[in-house]
């Protein structure tokens, strides 16, 4: 695989990882709006998916981790 080749799923990666954020985000604004004054399950689990795509980023290179 050529550097190319790697930074471009980097790239995907990233992409997934903004996507995921914007979910986390949205599921913590319909909750808030809802009155709930804990985290939702789904803001939790997409954000642990969040930090695992930003563990990958870090592993092939890229400056997150």
């Amino acid at each position: 695989m050529s550097e190319g080749e790697l930074a471009a799923i980097v790239g995907e990666l990233r992409a997934l990882s903004e996507r995921l954020d914007d979910v986390a985000l949205d599921a913590l604004r319909r909750a808030a709006e809802a009155g709930a004054t804990a985290r939702p399950p789904l803001e939790r689990r997409v954000t642990r998916a969040r930090h695992a795509i930003e563990r990958a980023i870090a592993l092939l290179g890229g400056e997150e981790a």
